[in-house]
């Protein structure tokens, strides 16, 4: 079982999240947990298969395009997509700590096939909420 000492371990040690699905539309939860993110000091890699920028960032077409590792990959798309960014992430040659599944999506699936892997899959949470309520203060690197 998932426990909130494991969330806020990871929310600590991390650096760098690459948000799937992100979108710079003003009143979306994504826009508002991506400027959210970034006020905290954490190192931000949009990914959208068809957007060149998100919040004045590069936008990469998929996780195997990003340049570096990242600790964070948190997922703002429906259920039905995540077994495929699970897999998307089995392929990448260096593993995150977390897969994380924002409030309101949930995948079985994608939790069978990273678990095994040792990477911590978060399910039906936000993460922005997550942070503000388990690091209160300040993150600052």
């Amino acid at each position: 079982m998932l426990s909130f000492t494991a969330i806020r371990d990871v929310l600590q040690r991390s650096r760098s999240i690459a948000i799937v699905g992100a979108k710079d539309r003003a009143g979306q939860p994504v826009d508002r947990v991506g400027r959210y993110l970034m006020d905290k000091g954490y190192t931000i890699f949009p990914v959208h298969p068809v957007r060149k920028t998100v919040w004045g960032l590069t936008a990469y077409p998929d996780l195997a395009s990003l340049p570096r590792p990242v600790d964070i990959i948190d997922l703002f798309r429906a259920p039905r997509y995540c077994p495929a960014h699970a897999q998307e992430v089995l392929a990448l040659p260096w593993k995150p700590r977390c897969f994380w599944m924002q409030e309101g999506i949930r995948s079985t699936e994608a939790r069978a096939l990273l678990e095994p892997e040792h990477i911590l899959v978060v399910e039906d949470l936000c993460i922005m909420v997550e942070h503000t309520r388990l690091l209160p203060s300040p993150k600052q690197f």
